[in-house]
């Protein structure tokens, strides 16, 4: 059946099956849709229910974790995909109207799935038509919409200017809706800070269904948005940045080192000097295992340096002989490239990759099931603690294991906690990303892979921040708590898992939540609860 089944069709379809809590909740959504538009055909088109043999390759598309793609997980009664922003009021008043629940969805990476899963009756709103970047090269902004990725904003920035660029994140395929409304780190974040830091407009439609700009929705939500999660409060649709600076020629870098080549003597320095670098330098780490080049066979562990500097070989081999000498850093290992094909790099891709695969949407090469975890490190872990962890990774499953240290500093100790509500700020060496993989046909077994994780975690409490301990927002982890699915949720339910994301930023959040969405509509397992 097309995507274009009528109205008409699918409730006389609906009307022929028991009405149940879910069908019902269906029905009177749709009903209640063919009522608030007054031309119906103008969104008909863009609404894929279970009948609609579109329906499952179009809620596929953007997930990123099949962890949460199985026949157990729960499915949306509906998944709409607006192409003018005036369509996105009457899909909220109906799901209040109907008691469904909403998930926003821009570009799917929620680690835990819930831009697509929830326990209750749900529809998906999906932002994948908003999708436009508009540069404006003399005022050096952009106007993004909320669907767009990553890449896309990098690529056409880059098409506009060869001296522009967005201290944006790593990973091309990442939607800029959650991107930017968590907080949204790079390669940049020691020159520049973080994505949020730089927007400096939004458009918004909220739990009344208004839409609304930064004027008219007030300073305190704006603030909100920036880092304290837009799904709590509304549905974003654009985002308004301040662009910046960047070289015509800038450096990147990527050097390996196994355990045989002192690895645990290069981390443990690395710990004590990335922070402290120059701003144009960042130098991020990721850790795994490999075979040995030695032996072939047995298992070692591997510590990636990949850089991105802001200048030209020249001015970054002296800084490096001074700085970071037990890295070992030569000109071969560097290569001077554009800010665009750096962003390639960064993205893990081969460095002569044409910059057109930053428009790719998805990327088979990694859809892998997953579980995530993230940490702040403001003490060097010592070696012995370092060479603990490494026992860890020659355990079945931590050999399918990646972690990922991005070091702070810089302009990020500079901005202060509560400027946005993201408050990771000065006082940290680097963050801590852990990660651990299993193939798809594994999601059956996949509590094993969960299971390490968290014994790596409680490994690492004395070497982490405490009081709170803190994690990042955009690496969503259910095990820090979850509200109530259905209920009121208490401040001090939600302050178990919402002070270690944002810490002191928590309890404005709150406020601010409570009176832009007294109802709590726009709510999930660790959205910012209403008081009212």
């Amino acid at each position: 059946m097309k995507p274009s089944t009528t109205l008409s069709f699918i409730l006389v379809l609906l009307a022929t099956i028991s009405c149940s809590q879910t069908s019902c909740c269906a029905n009177n959504f749709l009903q209640c849709l063919s009522q608030k538009f007054n031309n119906y055909s103008s969104i008909s088109n863009n609404i894929y229910t279970p009948i609609n043999s579109s329906y499952t390759s179009i809620l596929k598309i953007t997930i990123q974790n099949p962890r949460f793609d199985t026949n157990s997980t729960s499915k949306p009664l509906a998944i709409i995909t607006p192409e003018h922003e005036s369509q996105i009021p009457p899909l909220i008043l109906c799901a209040k109207r109907s008691g469904v629940q909403t998930r926003t969805r821009s570009g799917g990476h929620d680690f835990e799935g819930l831009s697509y899963q929830s326990e209750v009756p749900f529809v998906i709103i999906d932002l994948i038509n908003f999708s436009d970047v508009l540069v404006d090269v003399d005022r050096k902004t952009a106007w993004v919409g909320s669907g767009a990725t990553i890449g896309s904003l990098y690529y056409s920035i880059a098409a506009k200017s060869p001296v522009l660029g967005f201290p944006a994140g790593t990973c091309p395929t990442v939607g800029i809706g959650g991107h930017f409304s968590g907080g949204g780190y790079g390669a940049m974040m020691r020159k520049h800070g973080l994505a949020a830091d730089h927007v400096v407009d939004a458009r918004i439609v909220n739990a009344n269904g208004r839409i609304l700009d930064r004027k008219s929705m007030g300073e305190d939500l704006f603030w909100a948005i920036k880092g304290g999660g837009g799904a709590s409060f509304g549905v974003i649709t654009a985002w308004k940045v301040q662009l910046v600076d960047v070289p015509k020629t800038v450096t990147v870098f990527g050097v390996g080192r196994t355990l045989e080549q002192n690895v645990t003597q290069i981390v443990h320095r690395w710990q004590h000097v990335a922070p402290e670098l120059d701003k144009d330098l960042f130098i991020g780490v990721s850790l795994l295992t490999a075979n040995s080049t030695q032996s072939g066979t047995k298992l070692t562990v591997v510590a990636n340096f990949a850089s991105l500097f802001l200048g030209r070989i020249d001015r970054l081999l002296p800084l490096m002989k001074e700085k970071f000498p037990e890295l070992g850093l030569t000109r071969e290992d560097c290569t001077e490239v554009s800010w665009i094909q750096a962003m390639v790099f960064i993205s893990g891709l081969p460095i002569e990759t044409p910059p057109e695969v930053l428009l790719n949407r998805t990327d088979p090469a990694t859809r892998i099931p997953f579980k995530g975890k993230s940490n702040y490190v403001q003490q060097p872990i010592p070696e012995s603690g370092l060479e603990g962890l490494w026992r860890r990774f020659f355990e079945e499953e931590g050999a399918n294991a990646a972690f990922a240290l991005n070091p702070y500093g810089g302009r990020m100790a500079e901005i202060s906690e509560s400027a946005i509500p993201f408050p990771h700020r000065a006082g940290n060496l680097y963050k801590l990303l852990q990660v651990v993989f299993w193939r798809e046909d594994e999601n059956g077994d996949s509590d094993r892979y969960i299971k390490w994780n968290r014994r790596v975690e409680k490994y690492l409490t004395p070497y982490v921040s405490r009081n709170p301990r803190a994690a990042y927002f955009n690496y969503r982890d259910l095990d820090l708590g979850v509200n109530s699915v259905v209920g009121e949720t208490s401040y001090e339910q939600a302050s178990v898992w919402g002070k270690r994301y944002f810490k002191n930023n928590f309890d404005r959040l709150v406020r601010i939540k409570s009176v832009i969405d007294p109802e709590n509509f726009f709510r999930n397992e660790q959205s910012i609860p209403s008081l009212h």
